[in-house]
Protein backbone atom coordinates (compact mmCIF):
# COMPACT_ATOMS: atom_id res chain seq x y z
CA UNK A 1 0.00 0.00 0.00
CA UNK A 2 1.23 3.54 -0.83
CA UNK A 3 1.62 6.14 1.35
CA UNK A 4 -1.24 8.31 -0.85
CA UNK A 5 -3.47 4.79 -0.48
CA UNK A 6 -2.76 5.15 3.16
CA UNK A 7 -3.72 8.45 3.36
CA UNK A 8 -7.16 7.97 1.40
CA UNK A 9 -8.11 4.85 4.25
CA UNK A 10 -7.26 7.30 6.83
CA UNK A 11 -9.53 9.84 5.72
CA UNK A 12 -12.30 7.08 5.78
CA UNK A 13 -11.17 6.46 9.40
CA UNK A 14 -11.33 10.04 10.72
CA UNK A 15 -14.60 10.25 8.99
CA UNK A 16 -16.12 6.95 10.49
CA UNK A 17 -14.71 8.06 14.10
CA UNK A 18 -15.46 11.79 13.64
CA UNK A 19 -11.88 12.97 14.49
CA UNK A 20 -12.32 16.45 12.71
CA UNK A 21 -8.88 17.76 13.57
CA UNK A 22 -7.29 14.39 12.07
CA UNK A 23 -9.63 14.78 9.47
CA UNK A 24 -9.01 18.28 8.06
CA UNK A 25 -5.42 17.71 7.91
CA UNK A 26 -5.76 14.77 5.92
CA UNK A 27 -8.09 16.00 3.57
CA UNK A 28 -5.18 19.23 3.48
CA UNK A 29 -2.66 17.02 2.10
CA UNK A 30 -5.28 14.99 -0.51
CA UNK A 31 -6.32 18.79 -1.54
CA UNK A 32 -2.55 19.81 -2.13
CA UNK A 33 -1.95 16.63 -3.40
CA UNK A 34 -4.96 16.63 -6.20
CA UNK A 35 -3.74 20.55 -6.98
CA UNK A 36 -0.31 19.35 -7.86
CA UNK A 37 -1.61 16.42 -10.13
CA UNK A 38 -4.30 18.69 -11.76
CA UNK A 39 -1.72 21.83 -12.23
CA UNK A 40 1.02 19.51 -13.54
CA UNK A 41 -0.98 16.37 -15.09
CA UNK A 42 1.10 13.93 -13.38
CA UNK A 43 0.08 11.33 -10.95
CA UNK A 44 1.93 11.87 -7.42
CA UNK A 45 3.92 9.41 -6.78
CA UNK A 46 5.61 8.25 -3.25
CA UNK A 47 8.76 10.60 -3.76
CA UNK A 48 7.02 13.38 -4.92
CA UNK A 49 4.28 12.88 -1.74
CA UNK A 50 7.52 12.93 0.28
CA UNK A 51 8.61 16.27 -1.09
CA UNK A 52 5.04 17.69 -0.51
CA UNK A 53 4.78 16.73 3.20
CA UNK A 54 8.36 17.85 3.82
CA UNK A 55 7.13 21.30 2.49
CA UNK A 56 4.39 21.16 4.84
CA UNK A 57 5.72 20.33 7.70
CA UNK A 58 8.20 22.64 7.15
CA UNK A 59 5.57 25.66 6.35
CA UNK A 60 4.01 24.29 9.54
CA UNK A 61 7.24 24.58 11.77
CA UNK A 62 7.66 28.45 10.48
CA UNK A 63 4.10 28.85 11.63
CA UNK A 64 4.74 27.60 15.07
CA UNK A 65 7.57 30.07 15.57
CA UNK A 66 6.06 32.92 14.16
CA UNK A 67 2.83 32.11 16.57
CA UNK A 68 4.97 31.71 19.77
CA UNK A 69 6.77 35.05 19.09
CA UNK A 70 3.17 36.58 18.86
CA UNK A 71 2.82 34.72 21.92
CA UNK A 72 -0.58 32.76 20.44
CA UNK A 73 0.17 29.22 21.96
CA UNK A 74 -3.61 28.25 21.01
CA UNK A 75 -2.36 28.54 17.34
CA UNK A 76 0.85 27.14 17.56
CA UNK A 77 -0.38 24.04 19.34
CA UNK A 78 -2.89 23.60 16.39
CA UNK A 79 0.33 23.55 13.77
CA UNK A 80 2.40 21.13 16.30
CA UNK A 81 -0.93 18.75 16.05
CA UNK A 82 -0.88 18.97 12.45
CA UNK A 83 2.97 18.36 12.06
CA UNK A 84 1.99 15.72 14.16
CA UNK A 85 -0.13 13.96 11.92
CA UNK A 86 1.50 14.68 8.75
CA UNK A 87 4.75 12.89 10.19
CA UNK A 88 2.86 9.70 10.31
CA UNK A 89 3.18 9.23 6.62
CA UNK A 90 7.12 10.01 6.58
CA UNK A 91 9.93 8.01 6.99
CA UNK A 92 12.07 8.00 10.20
CA UNK A 93 14.08 10.91 11.00
CA UNK A 94 17.75 10.33 10.77
CA UNK A 95 20.29 10.29 13.51
CA UNK A 96 22.69 13.13 14.25
CA UNK A 97 25.44 10.02 13.63
CA UNK A 98 23.69 9.12 10.17
CA UNK A 99 23.67 12.78 9.22
CA UNK A 100 27.64 13.35 10.16
CA UNK A 101 28.30 10.15 8.41
CA UNK A 102 26.33 10.84 4.76
CA UNK A 103 27.68 14.47 5.12
CA UNK A 104 31.33 12.94 5.47
CA UNK A 105 30.48 10.32 2.84
CA UNK A 106 29.49 13.18 0.54
CA UNK A 107 32.28 15.63 0.82
CA UNK A 108 34.81 12.88 0.37
CA UNK A 109 32.93 11.49 -2.72
CA UNK A 110 32.96 14.99 -4.09
CA UNK A 111 36.42 15.89 -3.03
CA UNK A 112 34.55 19.18 -1.50
CA UNK A 113 37.11 21.66 -0.04
CA UNK A 114 35.53 24.80 0.63
CA UNK A 115 31.91 26.66 0.78
CA UNK A 116 32.30 26.68 -2.92
CA UNK A 117 31.46 23.41 -2.96
CA UNK A 118 28.33 23.10 -0.91
CA UNK A 119 26.05 22.85 -3.92
CA UNK A 120 27.80 19.65 -5.08
CA UNK A 121 27.55 18.12 -1.41
CA UNK A 122 23.84 19.14 -1.52
CA UNK A 123 22.99 17.41 -4.59
CA UNK A 124 24.51 13.95 -3.34
CA UNK A 125 22.71 14.37 0.21
CA UNK A 126 19.36 15.89 -0.63
CA UNK A 127 17.76 12.94 -2.51
CA UNK A 128 19.15 10.81 -0.11
CA UNK A 129 17.92 12.88 3.30
CA UNK A 130 14.32 14.52 1.96
CA UNK A 131 11.46 13.78 4.26
CA UNK A 132 13.94 12.26 6.55
CA UNK A 133 15.83 15.24 8.11
CA UNK A 134 15.22 19.37 8.08
CA UNK A 135 17.00 20.60 5.18
CA UNK A 136 17.83 24.00 7.08
CA UNK A 137 20.42 21.95 9.78
CA UNK A 138 21.41 19.72 7.03
CA UNK A 139 23.06 22.64 5.28
CA UNK A 140 24.27 23.90 8.17
CA UNK A 141 26.09 20.83 9.20
CA UNK A 142 27.63 20.62 5.47
CA UNK A 143 28.86 24.42 6.17
CA UNK A 144 30.30 23.95 9.69
CA UNK A 145 32.36 20.88 8.05
CA UNK A 146 33.13 22.73 4.95
CA UNK A 147 34.54 26.00 7.23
Amino acid sequence: MSNLEKIHSDVKDAMRSKDRERLKTLRLITSTVKQIEVDERIEVDDDRLLTVLDKMVKQRRDAISQFEAAERQDLADIEIAEVAIIQEFMPEQLSEDELTEMITQAITETGASSMKDMGKVMGIIRPKAQGRADMGQLSGKIKSQLS
